[in-house]
């Protein structure tokens, strides 16, 4: 007997998409290193977050803009 093929409907990726309101404090100091070995050694899950949104602070904020225009300048 022939196996029976079924064509089923590829999900929208929206659909599985789970917006979660953020709701754990890190340090910045105990994220970055953390950060800073997934992308060295290119962990594909970090690709996942991406496009994610980080909320920081005003003055950090104001001194990564800062430190941005410093290095398009002198490069």
């Amino acid at each position: 007997m022939a196996a029976q093929l079924r064509v089923y409907r590829a999900p929208h990726e929206s659909d599985f998409e789970e917006l979660q309101d953020p709701t754990v404090r890190i340090r910045l100091a105990d994220l970055l290193p953390l950060l800073a070995i997934a992308k060295k050694n290119n962990y594909l899950w970090l690709q996942d977050f991406l496009e994610d949104a980080v909320t920081v602070t005003p003055d950090l904020y104001d001194v990564l803009r800062s430190f941005t225009a410093v290095r398009q300048t002198s490069a």
